[in-house]
């Protein structure tokens, strides 16, 4: 079997945020950050990674230009959760590239962390789940918002979805999971 890719064609799972706080505590300390900053506003690791110092130094509320769809999105950063993520911001990024300070982290160097400690885990002495991803975090935030507001309309607009069936299966994740 060869080595598991970032670009893989494979579903991520969502897993219980219990677990994936247990799994926070292993990461390398950015990579944890990068992943708590997608728990708490819905971002895609990618668009986490991009996130510039100069923008996190001047608001607590930065406009995100979404790589993958080019929307834009306004999102909160919670204040331990901002001043953390200043603590160790590069001169140019937030997260910054481990050969080049001009550029962000890769989100291979933070999938292949959290796979790393996901392989080292167990839980009641089995492994857990292979498809845990960054994008795990996304879908924690959907799970846990639409727990909260009930509506799904939120979590769409939330995580700038255009389609609500797509919204729906992350909002459901939890539900989901326990029918596999």
């Amino acid at each position: 079997m060869g080595k598991e890719s970032v670009h893989e064609n494979v579903r991520t799972d969502y897993v219980d945020p219990r677990v994936f706080d247990l799994l926070l505590t292993a990461l390398m300390p950015a990579n944890r950050l990068a992943l708590q900053l997608s728990l708490a506003t819905g971002l895609r690791i990618s668009d986490c990674l991009a996130l510039r110092t100069d923008v996190l130094m001047r608001t607590q509320r930065p406009t995100v230009t979404e790589r993958k769809t080019h929307k834009r999105r306004r999102v909160y950063v919670p204040t331990a959760l901002r001043e953390a993520l200043l603590r160790q911001a590069g001169r140019y990024y937030v997260f910054e590239g481990r050969l080049n300070e001009r550029k962000p982290r890769t989100r291979a160097a933070v999938y292949k962390d959290l796979k790393r400690v996901a392989r080292l885990y167990r839980l009641d002495g089995k492994p857990i789940k292979r498809n845990i991803a960054p994008h795990s975090a996304r879908k924690i935030y959907a799970v846990q918002d639409y727990h909260a507001h009930g509506s799904l309309e939120r979590v769409q607009r939330l995580l700038n979805h255009s389609d609500e069936a797509v919204t729906m299966l992350y909002a459901l994740a939890d539900e989901l999971g326990k029918k596999k």
